[in-house]
């Protein structure tokens, strides 16, 4: 893949992950101001080959609402990786910190760096739509005693200094996003799959699928359930599992027998952890 469309501008996070997971570069990023709107790209042999999709983050937990858009678009799983998240407080360069008025990020960078701005009470936080945008409009527009929190890379690419590094809360602060493609993936060394499927209404339904995945020697490594939209109290399940490549695809089989409307969202590779 070459054209990867992502949530957010140049230098986001998304275009950080998708660096790494596609390190021989030649890739053109295709920027999306929401996830609609990533997949809808993605889904367009027009405009790209794939996309990248943010799903979960290990403080600000799952996005459902990405689950949703995932399980109902035509784009499948065919990779993963794991983004270290350092968020760095930037502005116009020459500027001190004592200067900032303002600070405006995505609502859940700025939320990520509660205890840093507590020591600087009388600056305000604004939210935005992507972290990486937010360090470009300053640069575009000149703007004095605003400062954003982004990524380095976002810090480099519109010429902005860091004022302060690292200033998240929690420095074990991953983000997950999945790579996703038009085609199904067919690697036959695939050790993951992500599923959707409703349960029947029988006692016990939940627990017969997760027995059934333990005595296949698979492990559960993610399980997450996402309302159904028009019907009361019913959910859609969402799970990953990684097992032997010689026996995903017999679990995949044993799957549909004992659910409703399974639906393979992919199979992959396990990713690997990088930083930003």
């Amino acid at each position: 893949m070459n054209r990867i469309a992502i949530q957010g501008g140049l230098g986001a996070f998304h275009e950080i992950a998708a660096q790494n997971y596609f390190p021989d570069g030649g890739l053109e990023i295709v920027p999306s101001l929401t996830f609609s709107d990533l997949v809808n790209k993605a889904s367009d042999p027009n405009l790209a080959e794939g996309g990248i999709m943010a799903i979960e983050n290990s403080i600000a937990g799952s996005l459902l609402d990405n689950y949703r858009l995932l399980n109902t678009s035509s784009l499948n799983i065919c990779g993963e990786v794991y983004l270290r998240i350092r968020h760095n407080l930037m502005a116009l360069p020459g500027t001190d910190l004592s200067e900032i008025n303002e600070v405006h990020s995505h609502p859940v960078a700025l939320a990520q760096c509660l205890d840093f701005f507590e020591n600087h009470p009388r600056v305000i936080l604004v939210e935005s739509i992507d972290t990486a945008l937010s360090a470009k409009n300053i640069k575009e527009n000149n703007l004095n005693g605003i400062a954003a929190i982004a990524s380095s890379a976002a810090a480099n690419l519109y010429d902005l200094e860091i004022l302060s590094s690292g200033i998240e809360d929690n420095k074990q602060n991953f983000t997950r996003f999945l790579i996703l493609n038009r085609n199904k993936n067919k690697d036959t060394r695939s050790n993951k799959a992500s599923v959707s499927f409703c349960l029947p209404h029988s006692p016990g339904s939940l627990a017969k699928i997760l027995t059934q995945l333990a005595q296949s020697g698979a492990n559960l490594t993610k399980i997450q359930s996402v309302p159904l939209v028009g019907k009361e109290w019913q959910y859609i399940f969402f799970i990953d599992f990684i097992q032997e490549p010689a026996q995903l695809m017999n679990s995949l089989k044993q799957l549909e027998e004992i659910t409703i409307d399974l639906n393979i969202l992919g199979t992959y590779q396990s990713g690997n952890y990088y930083e930003s």
